[in-house]
């Protein structure tokens, strides 16, 4: 490959991955046409992106922008998906198809300027998203709330019936 058309590929890598910081390294050795295009179109639809890259020129473009720590994961045949929410999605969508495609390895992903190796992606798939972690933390405010409420309002419920009962004494 030619110097100029390297130039191009990195700018155009770079272009792409700009402002992102998380994503996924994964092998696709052994991953006949039909599969690549189906999972590529079931990534897709959750926003992930999917390319193959030249290692020398991946490198080069992550270094560029700011992700060198993931330069690491960079051995053999990479592809690189990017996009969603959040790494944990991109990790759970690839374990699932792991499941129907064998051959797709995932060799690691970074969030959060965190790197995740091989050994860690189980870890990683079972790591909340966002949403679900602002879930929680929305339904633990709730619970805190819902109680303070009803320690406020019990006794004074108690209150109230211990006055209406005192007047229905005194109108009897």
């Amino acid at each position: 490959m030619s110097k100029p058309v390297k130039s191009l590929l990195r700018k155009d890598l770079i272009n792409r991955l700009e402002g992102v910081n998380s994503l996924a390294v994964l092998s696709l050795s052994g991953v006949d046409g039909l599969s690549a295009n189906r999972l590529r179109r079931q990534l897709r639809t959750g926003g992930v992106s999917l390319t193959v890259v030249k290692n020398s020129v991946a490198r080069y473009a992550l270094r560029e922008i700011g992700l060198e720590s993931v330069c690491g994961l960079i051995d053999g045949p990479c592809a690189i998906a990017w996009g969603g929410e959040s790494a944990v999605d991109i990790v759970r969508e690839l374990l699932d198809e792991a499941k129907t495609i064998p051959t797709i390895q995932v060799k690691g992903a970074l969030m959060e300027g965190e790197v995740f190796g091989s050994d860690r992606i189980e870890e990683l798939s079972k790591y909340p998203t966002r949403e679900e972690a602002l879930a929680t933390v929305v339904m633990l405010a709730k619970s805190a709330g819902a109680r303070l409420a009803g320690c406020l309002l019990g006794p004074g419920g108690r209150l109230a019936g211990a006055i209406k009962g005192i007047e229905k004494q005194d109108e009897n």
